[in-house]
């Protein structure tokens, strides 16, 4: 039997990688990226600009906890950390903390977060342009089944 390699090892599992299987390390991600916290973070930090009133270092998509927290309304704070950690862990955002007084902590998603902004930017703008067929989908809905 011939010896594989670490990169051999890793297309072979990539090769199997199905959502559909219970067991399957993507279904862990989709279910990460499908949280309505993280699209949000994602449109936040990944829209054109500087947030307003951003004087954040590290560049235009940088914000700081506050103004995520306050971008995002109805997001608690508890629900805010544990979801841009996840995020940090899995790669999409980096914490920046800056020795100030006080301490300046910054957020901005990496290239991999970025290439997943582009994503749920369309499902974003999507839900928002159809969401009055929706409302009317419902409506017709809720009357045939009273």
């Amino acid at each position: 039997m011939p010896t594989q390699t670490a990169a051999d090892r890793r297309a072979e599992a990539r090769a199997q990688y199905d959502a559909f299987l219970a067991q399957c390390p993507s279904r862990q991600l989709l279910d990460r990226i499908s949280n309505k916290w993280v699209a949000l973070i994602l449109a936040a930090l990944g829209s054109d600009g500087p947030a307003p009133g951003n004087d954040c270092p590290g560049g235009p998509r940088a914000m700081r906890y506050s103004q995520l927290a306050q971008r995002l309304a109805g997001v608690s704070q508890k629900m805010l950390t544990q979801t841009l950690r996840s995020m940090e862990r899995d790669g999409l955002l980096t914490r920046t903390v800056t020795p100030t007084v006080p301490v300046t902590v910054t957020y901005e998603l990496t290239d991999l977060g970025l290439s997943l902004h582009g994503v749920m930017a369309s499902i974003k703008t999507w839900a928002e342009a159809h969401m009055d067929e929706v409302h009317a989908s419902r409506d017709r809905y809720d009357t045939a089944h009273q």
